[in-house]
């Protein structure tokens, strides 16, 4: 039997997962590392504990699943997109901590390339906004602050790229410096119809072309891991960054077909096929993926705190000493009682793009309990999807039959069940709701020959469990209305002066 490897380089754990050629998991290995808050608004992570992670998860899976590197037909990479490394090319070591996709660092600079005019050919040329979210300026920032940077980078000893060019850089010993068109297009520096950097681009960020990696499709045969690890001679045949590899794992292949992944953000993706299609939403316009030589789209939505703000009431709060306890939590009250939390931890997402927004707790009275928190947390993560679903609907005039939904807190029946009401649509969980590492292994899989076509793919999907609305839908209207009140007052907190 083939099996496929997924590596799933998240943004809390990197996991390795084995597939057989039916997409079921033979084996799952998960290792978390840690988060480095240096400043507020700043998150970093070392480049190396990420690598030696997603290392010892593959050993362990393969250890665990009882097989060698020959049974493995070929690997595929799925990767947090636009955290951003940069390394010496000849040692191979980085010259400064990897800054993670929620750093906040550079707002200032993309606020004043916005009042100097750049923003509409930013637009135009990457289907993104002019936000510290992507990875441009991530890059100018390190290239300007680490001494001697800039004169390295010009001479060609620097190499970057994100946390998916990382890792292949790692596995081949420093030989391939590569990424996905996917994970390209997440850069601001990526022209998302020619698939090729751009030179505007590259000059607007300040970003020499010599550092960036050579940008290839999201399903091929790109090398072998170098012999110098235990995995010599595996083949690496698939690289997407996770929403666009969650959306092929979910089987989202034809052109409307939506997915909203539930992580530690929540990301929400409707493929386009073969139209860029441009958003008046403040949705992004993504590369879904390229396969042969035909680049496909997605438009995006994308919530900075998903999954993350059930971590913030485990370990900010203390109300929990589990992720896993909080529907039990949530659901020991009927409703919120009155309470709107919005998880403005480091700026608001699509479609409102306010790095200075902060998080707000409002509603609070003297029978305010925990779980009423706990509950009013859940529900923030519901809102936000519906906000994004929304935007969609507005930019696209496609009207839904259901939504498919992933991730980690997709187990969350309550919370789905809350979608569904909502969204007044149907949402529909999966029986593998690893659609993430899914869609890796699927397109390593096409690139090997384990399967012919996305067809032969799409017949292994099925359904776990489908959530109906039960909600009156004027009851799903009033409270997405004082959703949007309690939105409103998170804006721009961090830019306000005090009152005198």
């Amino acid at each position: 039997m083939p099996y496929l490897l997924a590596l799933d380089q998240g943004t809390t754990s990197s996991r390795a997962i084995i597939f057989s050629d039916a997409g079921d998991i033979k084996a799952i290995e998960q290792n978390e590392f840690k988060q480095y808050y240096p400043q507020p608004g700043w998150v970093e992570h070392d480049p190396e504990e990420i690598w030696q992670s997603q290392l010892e998860v593959v050993t362990a899976v393969l250890d665990s699943a009882r097989l060698k590197p020959a049974d493995i037909s070929a690997l595929g990479i799925t990767n947090q997109r636009e955290t951003t490394v940069v390394w010496d090319r000849k040692s191979g070591q980085p010259i400064h901590p990897a800054i993670v996709w929620q750093d906040r660092r550079t707002a200032d600079v993309c606020q004043k390339l916005r009042s100097a005019g750049h923003l509409q050919t930013v637009r135009e040329k990457t289907g993104l906004l002019l936000d510290p979210y992507f990875s441009g300026t991530k890059i100018a920032w390190i290239l300007d602050h680490v001494p001697s940077a800039r004169k390295l980078a010009d001479s060609g000893q620097l190499a970057c790229g994100t946390i998916d060019t990382w890792l292949v850089n790692k596995l081949t010993g420093g030989s391939l410096h590569i990424t996905d068109v996917s994970n390209a297009s997440r850069t601001l520096l990526m022209n998302i119809h020619t698939g090729d950097w751009d030179n505007e681009l590259l000059e607007l960020f300040r970003i020499p072309r010599s550092i960036l990696p050579e940008i290839r499709p999201s399903s091929e045969i790109y090398g072998e891991v170098d012999s110098s690890l235990q995995l010599s001679g595996m083949k690496i045949g698939g690289i997407a960054g996770d929403q666009q590899s969650a959306l092929f794992g979910q089987s989202c292949f034809e052109k409307g077909a939506t997915k909203n992944t539930y992580g530690t953000g929540c990301f929400m993706l409707m493929n386009t096929s073969t139209e860029a299609a441009a958003s008046q939403n403040n949705l992004l316009t993504t590369v879904a993926w390229k396969i042969d030589d035909k680049i496909e789209y997605a438009l995006e939505g994308s919530v900075f705190v998903g999954g993350a703000v059930v971590s913030w009431l485990r370990d900010g709060l203390g109300v929990i000493k589990s992720s896993s306890e909080v529907e039990a939590l949530a659901s020991s009250v009927p409703d919120s009682g009155g309470v709107f939390l919005v998880p403005a931890f480091a700026g608001l997402g699509a479609p409102h793009w306010d790095p200075y927004a902060r998080g707000t707790i409002l509603g609070i009275t003297g029978g305010t309990t925990a779980a009423h928190i706990a509950r009013a947390a859940i529900e923030s993560i519901v809102f936000q999807v519906a906000d994004l679903l929304e935007a969609m609907r507005s930019d696209t005039g496609v009207h839904l039959s259901e939504l498919r939904v992933d991730g980690g807190a997709s187990v969350n029946n309550a919370m789905l069940q809350f979608q569904a009401d909502i969204l007044q649509l149907p949402v529909v969980r999966p029986t593998v709701t690893e659609t993430t590492a899914l869609g890796a292994a699927y397109l390593a899989g096409l690139a090997s020959g384990v399967w012919g076509s996305r067809e032969d793919i799409a017949h292994h999907w099925k359904i776990d469990q489908r959530f109906e609305p039960q909600m009156l839908p004027a009851k799903s209207e009033v409270l997405r209305a004082r959703w949007q009140e309690a939105v409103d007052r998170t804006k721009n907190w961090e830019k306000a002066e005090p009152s005198a």
